[in-house]
């Protein structure tokens, strides 16, 4: 999560697509797979933690999986939208609906198992 590798609505080095208030409906509600979304911000140290855990899923789940990211600060309208009050705040959407969100960096191993359900 370095200045310079986020871009909108596209995938950054390792697969995680920055997605902002005006693209979430886009690229989050109207994906044809379940979408992992962390809400993060730049001065969030677990957010920096959990990026290549989640370069790592996206790039290996890709097929089944899409995994974005969205600053808050940048973002109020959705962070608002969903109630994120912490970060980083993982959520899982699926067919435009919001299935399971979860707060705090995690080993990537928990995570996969948390998501599995929903894959």
């Amino acid at each position: 999560m370095t200045p310079g590798t986020r871009t909108t609505g596209t995938a950054r080095h390792g697969g995680v697509v920055t997605v902002t208030d005006e693209t979430f409906a886009s690229e989050v509600l109207a994906a044809g797979v379940p979408v992992l979304v962390e809400f993060t911000a730049a001065w969030c140290p677990p957010c920096r933690m959990l990026a290549p855990v989640l370069a790592e899923i996206a790039r290996e789940e890709a097929h089944r999986l899409k995994v974005v990211e969205l600053d808050v600060d940048a973002n109020p309208r959705t962070t608002a939208a969903y109630g994120v009050l912490s970060m980083p705040t993982l959520m899982v959407f699926r067919d435009g609906e919001p299935l399971r969100s979860t707060v705090g960096a995690r080993p990537k191993r928990r995570l996969l198992e948390e998501l599995a359900d929903v894959l």
